[in-house]
């Protein structure tokens, strides 16, 4: 909304607040700044303000008050007691809850939005900052720049489209979706909606949008499904209906002591240098990371969408870290061959790649 706009809304709602009575749109064009002389463009731009005051709650009284001066002609007012809030009454945990969420915000978009409610609550007499029933203060940051756009577009109930690139994915592919709400989970930011590519329900990680959030389509064109519950369509449905998946892996002897602890059926393989071992998983999104971590001392066998996931996971962090100082073109060779799945009899960084048998 442009500062003009705002300033006509902010002055049409002051001078409807203090009068007594109905004023008919002509005494409004007169005592409001900002509006069109000619009749026709008045008549819009003062249609469309009361539509954007309606949306807004304003409690906007249409009628007639012979005795103002006006006749019979319709005119407008806004009630004050209508209009102002109830006297708010908190309890001290409550006001000590609200002033808790308000400082655990640090992102700079949100951390405004939480200290103007902050601001607005002291002004109606209720104090809301209670320091001794703190005693540890969480903090909730999220540096993913497509944050603040798909929150906004949620708030506005506006469609957006981005470029996504999956679990396992070289390149990114072009995404329309309905925002229903943006949700967080062990530090990691989630968006869910309607998926208009798709035609369904879908999840997206934050932290994998490429460039920009654009706007693709009106505000209020976005309905949420009643009774749609976006953090259960984000984690719940995966963790209580997705079904155990084994992955079959082979773990460099005395190494990978991680993924040892709870893998199945561990048998040497070769000449003792390797060992072949089952694992399960169900969040392949969360999977894939943790056996990168690994790095050549994990090569993935099956499944293949399992090891297509790590291996786009290494490539990512070979590209980010190639100028890294001590980086070899060998190291990083042989570290490609066994994120590709290679059943290699032996790797190491200042060998030859070529001597790993590949399957």
């Amino acid at each position: 909304m442009s500062r003009r706009k705002t300033e006509r809304l902010l002055n049409l709602v002051v001078c409807l607040l203090a009068t007594r009575r109905y004023l008919t749109a002509e005494q409004i064009r007169r005592a409001v700044p900002g509006y069109p002389d000619g009749d026709e463009a008045f008549k819009r731009m003062f249609e469309r303000d009361k539509e954007e005051l309606r949306e807004l709650g304003v409690p906007l009284e249409v009628g007639s008050d012979a005795s103002g001066g006006g006749g019979e002609e319709i005119g407008y007012r806004i009630p004050p007691q209508a209009y102002e809030l109830p006297e708010i009454h908190l309890s001290p945990d409550e006001a000590a809850v609200l002033g808790l969420a308000a400082r655990v915000w640090q992102r700079e978009s949100m951390a405004d939005a939480a200290s103007g409610a902050l601001l607005k609550l002291r002004a109606a007499g209720v104090e809301t900052d209670v320091p001794t029933a703190v005693g540890v203060e969480p903090r909730v940051d999220t540096a993913d720049p497509a944050f603040a756009p798909l929150w906004e577009a949620v708030r506005d109930g506006r469609p957006v489209t981005f470029e996504y690139q999956g679990v396992g994915r070289t390149h990114g592919a072009r995404r329309h979706l309905e925002p229903w709400g943006v949700v967080s989970r062990r530090g990691r930011w989630y968006v869910v909606g309607f998926d208009r590519d798709r035609g369904e329900p879908r999840v997206f990680r934050l932290s994998r949008i490429a460039g920009q959030v654009r706007p693709d389509g009106p505000a209020g064109s976005v309905t949420v499904p009643e009774g749609a519950d976006v953090r259960a369509i984000a984690f719940d449905r995966d963790e209580q209906t997705a079904e155990p998946r084994p992955a079959r892996v082979r773990l460099r002897a005395g190494a990978a002591q991680g993924p040892r602890r709870w893998a199945r059926d561990v048998r040497p393989v070769g000449d003792g240098a390797w060992d072949e071992a089952e694992l399960t998983f169900r969040d392949l999104d969360r999977f894939a990371p943790y056996l990168a971590r690994f790095a050549a001392d994990v090569v993935v066998l099956d499944p293949p969408d399992l090891r297509d996931a790590v291996i786009g996971h290494l490539k990512a962090v070979l590209t980010a870290n190639e100028t890294a100082a001590g980086a070899t073109a060998a190291g990083i060779t042989a570290v490609g061959v066994t994120a590709a799945g290679t059943t290699a009899e032996r790797v190491d960084a200042g060998g030859d790649a070529a001597r790993a048998g590949e399957r």
